[in-house]
């Protein structure tokens, strides 16, 4: 993934000011935030288990290795693929917080953690792969074993695969919000959705504000802090230039100078070019356009990081997009961005819904030596 450098400057503009500010309240598509009813919860059916729930919080992994492989290059090796960057932010914040423990204190609540990744050297290995376990312990919980015939295979492995790891681990927790959107997300959104565009959408219940406009759709927490955001609209699907990264922003900056007003007049939401990505994925065997990067609102000092997902609605030839953006300045902003993620993965086309056993979830990945 790619790495985004940011001068101390722009740092501070972005961190700087105050959220964008809706505009005054009107009955009027367009007019302003509205306050949406508190929706009752959504529920689904849960399998009865004895186990207890995974402890941890999103995005924590439990690394357990001996001390002294861990100071040796395998552990260095894992260090530094484990000690990463979140993409699209900012200022520097890591994909993971990482705690270590020896294997003689796996033992009691360690065992509950919600993510661990396991370290298994012994020449009864040919090869190194590895292999991995759900709900072993605990509830939602996932455990990664490293298999290896010795310490220098082992280091080569993860040396070679370590993107694969981080995005295993990644996916997993995507996975997690994913289904706690689908035991409560907020229903009056999903009908405005329904409504607007013929597809279903789960955002988090909390998101109770929302401003419609043409084939536009924004619902936001209004927070002065911690501000979560989500945004759909829709726009006739031409041709595959559609999908360039020019093009993307260029769409992207006009519906938003359209329909997100900033604080003082005529400020706006615009798109910081030189820092966005774009990436062609796979979502339920389909094609779909995934981007990355950062906002600020022109004409003020304010900004974050936002994600979003392009797809193709073919019967009714046009691209749906499905956006979530932060507004965070004075704290960290992995969990809260990651949880706008998963949101864009619970989209569902027309064509898509009432469709038997229709997966919302990401497929997992299995890291092979030399496949992707």
């Amino acid at each position: 993934m790619k790495r985004y450098l940011f001068t101390l400057t722009l740092i501070a503009a972005l961190l700087s000011g105050c959220q964008p500010k809706p505009s005054s309240s009107s009955d009027e598509p367009g007019q302003g935030l509205h306050q949406v009813t508190k929706n009752k919860p959504v529920r689904k059916r849960k399998s009865l288990s004895l186990l207890p729930q995974a402890g941890g919080t999103p995005y924590e992994l439990l690394v357990i290795m001996s001390n002294e492989q861990w100071e040796r290059p395998v552990g260095r090796a894992l260090f530094e693929v484990l000690d990463t960057d979140l993409p699209g932010v900012a200022q520097p914040e890591r994909q993971f917080r990482i705690s270590r423990i020896d294997p003689s204190s796996y033992d009691g609540m360690f065992k509950i953690f919600r993510n661990i990744l396991k370290v298994d050297v012994q020449t009864i290995y040919s090869s190194a792969k590895m292999k991995y376990a759900r709900d072993t312990y605990a509830r939602t919980q996932m455990i990664m074993t490293l298999q290896a015939h010795d310490e220098e295979q082992l280091r080569t492995f993860i040396e070679a695969n370590g993107q694969q790891l981080l995005d295993f681990f990644n996916r997993v927790e995507l996975n997690r919000e994913i289904q706690n959107l689908g035991e409560q997300h907020n229903e009056a959104v999903s009908d405005m959705v329904q409504a607007m565009f013929g597809c279903d959408v789960w955002i988090p219940a909390e998101l109770n504000k929302y401003k419609k406009g043409e084939d536009f759709l924004w619902a936001s927490t209004n927070r002065g802090s911690k501000d979560l955001n989500f945004v759909m609209y829709a726009y006739p699907y031409t041709d595959t230039n559609t999908f360039t990264l020019d093009y993307y922003m260029a769409r992207r900056d006009s519906v938003m100078k359209a329909n997100i007003p900033g604080g003082p007049e005529g400020s706006y939401m615009s798109t910081q070019h030189e820092f966005v990505n774009v990436q062609d994925i796979t979502v339920k065997d389909e094609y779909a356009q995934f981007a990355r990067g950062l906002w600020r609102v022109q004409g003020d000092h304010m900004g974050g990081p936002f994600v979003a997902m392009s797809r193709v609605d073919v019967p009714n030839n046009r691209v749906v997009v499905v956006e979530g953006f932060v507004y965070a300045p004075e704290s960290l902003k992995r969990n809260l961005i990651r949880k706008m993620e998963a949101v864009l993965y619970t989209l569902q086309l027309p064509t898509e819904q009432n469709v038997e056993n229709f997966s919302y979830g990401l497929e997992e990945i299995t890291i092979v030596p030399g496949k992707e």
